[in-house]
């Protein structure tokens, strides 16, 4: 970003004029056009940066996204611009650029600081994992000052400037959410038993059977009964294909406000229970008590697949149903891949991992992708890696919602390289990463730099 207004302390008590109001928003044509102007006057008649013009491929870049401060009058007395990188398919890597103030507003506390801002919340609105920038040497100590990193040292049009990256925490807050208090809270229970600790579905001792367990929030179950009684079966038959274990029956457990309520979740769970093809041996209901819906689901396999079984070496693979959509009411945190599924398509997914048999696996939970990708490292005692450009994702999904969202059926799963992808009926499978010696989950992104993802997920330790 070429910035050239100079930010006014907070609490500056300077006349009036020199404060002026301002308000951003999305530039509008004419709005561009006046940017674009106030661009020309600044980097090439002003400053001389560019001969000619300062227009580049990125203005015609149809994803470019303009952001324009207006007076109190309309005029625009400044700008910015954000966008992909490059011309090829959005990877939720932006670069911010062209950050402009007019002359006679740099003494207006603020401009050029809260148009940054802007263009850093609209990144981050729309799924954006990494943000830079190239700004001018003179101005790194407002980036500074904005939270923006320094990562190095460049020259654009000759001129020196300084390469800063904006600290996007998405994957990291959504993991700590999620699954961060599972360590203290599970200590001494060693949840799944040796060499299962923190695995989806539990071995039961002195038989074949897996057993798992979810509980669905209530929430949900309050205002979209039906989805919660089909998810309450999702997601525990898909604990059980990661463990390559055939589902054979489903124990339920609702708590329900009426029997019109209770009938909705029923109907929900019925329907998934038929599509899936796994019988609901029997339960439990209440009325008159809040929302509740938890389901025990039993599966067998005499050689259960671990969550802890990979080694750094490893290849990791996402298996993902890229079909369907978002859940109405759920945009960027559920995809729905499995309501219109046929139960030969179901069943060809959940035996997916039964059939591969990879040394490790999970099936991706509301931790999303990369919190699952990190749980199955933390299981084996290593770190990871993922290949941004390499995961399978559906072209309506950002990737900062892709990979922090629950994707219906998705499953990763380690093992040593070259593997053939396993088949799983309508899914797609990618290598996308490798486990690595270490801790947490790294980004890697086409230039080869690896950003930190999470550096700890749920604290369960080594399987």
């Amino acid at each position: 970003m070429q910035i050239c207004e100079t930010l006014l302390p907070q609490g500056d008590r300077r006349a009036p004029e020199r404060r002026q109001a301002f308000h951003i928003e999305p530039a509008d044509p004419a709005a561009e056009r006046a940017y674009r102007r106030l661009r020309h006057e600044v980097f090439v008649d002003e400053q001389g940066i560019f001969a000619g013009h300062d227009l580049d491929d990125r203005d015609e870049d149809p994803r470019t996204v303009v952001l324009v401060a207006r007076d109190t009058s309309g005029r625009v007395v400044g700008g910015v611009r954000l966008g992909p990188v490059d011309g090829g398919p959005d990877l939720g890597w932006w670069h911010g650029g062209r950050l402009v103030v007019a002359r006679d507003a740099r003494r207006t506390w603020g401009v050029g600081a809260a148009l940054v801002r802007a263009a850093c919340a609209r990144a981050e609105s729309e799924g954006v994992l990494r943000f830079e920038a190239r700004v001018q040497a003179r101005n790194e100590v407002l980036f500074r000052r904005l939270g923006w990193i320094p990562i190095r040292s460049t020259v654009v049009a000759g001129t020196p400037h300084v390469l800063v990256r904006w600290p996007i925490g998405r994957i990291r807050a959504h993991a700590s959410a999620t699954k961060a208090a599972l360590g203290p809270l599970l200590a001494g229970l060693a949840p799944g038993g040796a060499g299962f600790v923190g695995d989806d579905g539990a071995p039961v001792p002195g038989s074949d059977l897996v057993a798992a367990c979810d509980a669905i929030l209530p929430s949900m179950v309050d205002s979209d009964p039906e989805w919660a009684g089909w998810c309450s079966v999702l997601v525990n038959v898909n604990d059980l294909a990661a463990m390559g274990a055939t589902p054979v029956g489903l124990l339920d457990a609702v708590g329900a406000r009426d029997r019109s309520h209770a009938a909705r979740i029923l109907a929900g769970l019925r329907r998934a229970a038929q599509a899936w093809d796994v019988p609901v041996l029997g339960g439990h209901t209440q009325l008159g008590v809040p929302a509740a819906l938890a389901v025990t689901a039993l599966g067998r396999t005499a050689d259960p697949v671990p969550g802890g079984g990979g080694r750094p070496g490893h290849a990791v693979r996402l298996t993902a149903d890229l079909g369907g959509g978002w859940r109405p009411g759920y945009r960027g945190r559920q995809w729905d891949s499995t309501s219109h599924r046929r139960t030969v398509d179901l069943r060809a997914m959940t035996g997916a991992v039964a059939a591969a048999r990879p040394a490790a696996a999970k099936d991706v939970s509301m931790a999303g992708i990369v919190g699952t990708l990190g749980m199955l490292a933390e299981a084996s005692g290593c770190a990871a890696v993922l290949d941004v450009a390499s995961v399978p994702r559906p072209a309506t999904a950002t990737v900062g919602d892709w990979l922090t969202c629950f994707p219906g059926y998705a499953m990763v799963t380690a093992d040593v390289p070259g593997r053939p992808a396993p088949s799983a009926g309508p899914a797609v499978s990618a290598a996308c990463g490798e486990l690595t010696p270490g801790t947490g989950v790294g980004l890697r992104w086409p230039d080869g730099q690896i950003t930190e993802a999470v550096s700890a997920v749920t604290g369960l330790g080594r399987a």
